[in-house]
């Protein structure tokens, strides 16, 4: 099981409050999805890992994705994130449509204005923890301050006492926390996180969980893929997908699904 090998474990109060109020409803619309469907082959070997899907969301909204195996959870927050593109179907993030996109505009919108964060972390094994966020910053085109944001990026997520680490030299869990530094340094407009608390023990996915959860306080928007149901439940709205479509989509503000 991974532990926090820092001086003092951390838990989720030593984090302390959210970094901004906990967001309440919004009226400026950043994600708006129509019809997103992704079909995998052609012909009778053809596969639609999403199909109709429809989704909008706010500025600094915190959205879980949740859904059995095969549901379409990951290929949805491929389209999120500009990694992959819908067979059919329109997607505007921030005024900007991505699926009409070519693939070098889509890589710079992508360093510009993205976060992500996957479940295995994805460190460069030989550069420290404040090099992989300076590296993903440098990526992402920014020329100036670099180590500063990325040492303030540490610092954010507990970590500034463990900058010139390797990963090898930490554990699961403070690895994950590099990769949100690296993720947050660049100040994104959406985050994408896949099973980013999918490998690490319950007590630092929680310590992760909490750490995205701000950045939506802070007005970032966040789209927290997960099979894990009592996070999901933590968040304020909760997006079920099963069989490549939107089977609910509940807001806990109101109780209220559609």
């Amino acid at each position: 099981m991974d532990s926090i090998t820092a001086t003092a474990p951390l838990t989720i109060t030593d984090l302390g409050p959210p970094l901004g109020p906990v967001p309440g409803p919004r009226t400026r619309t950043l994600v708006d999805a129509r019809g997103l469907t992704r079909v995998w082959g052609s012909g009778h070997g053809a596969s639609r890992a999403l199909d109709g899907v429809d989704l909008e969301l706010g500025v600094g909204e915190f959205v879980a994705v949740v859904g059995p195996s095969g549901s379409g959870k990951s290929t949805l927050g491929a389209l999120l994130a500009g990694i992959d593109k819908p067979t059919s179907g329109s997607l505007v993030i921030g005024e900007v449509r991505l699926d009409r996109m070519r693939e070098d505009a889509l890589a710079r919108w992508r360093s510009r204005h993205l976060g992500i964060v996957l479940q295995d972390f994805s460190l460069l094994p030989t550069l420290t923890a404040a090099e992989n966020v300076e590296l993903g910053l440098k990526l992402a085109g920014v020329r100036k301050d670099r180590r500063r944001r990325a040492r303030e990026a540490l610092d954010r997520v507990g970590l500034g006492g463990l900058a010139r680490r390797l990963p090898v030299q930490l554990s699961g869990g403070e690895q994950q926390r590099v990769a949100i530094a690296r993720a947050i340094a660049r100040r994104p407009q959406i985050l994408v996180a896949d099973e980013p608390t999918g490998s690490l023990d319950t007590a630092n996915g929680e310590i992760v969980f909490r750490l995205i959860r701000d950045l939506a306080a802070g007005g970032t928007t966040v789209v927290f893929i997960t099979h894990d149901p009592g996070l999901a439940a933590a968040t304020p709205r909760v997006v079920t997908l099963v069989d490549g479509r939107v089977e609910s989509d509940r807001r806990a503000r109101d109780g209220m699904s559609s």
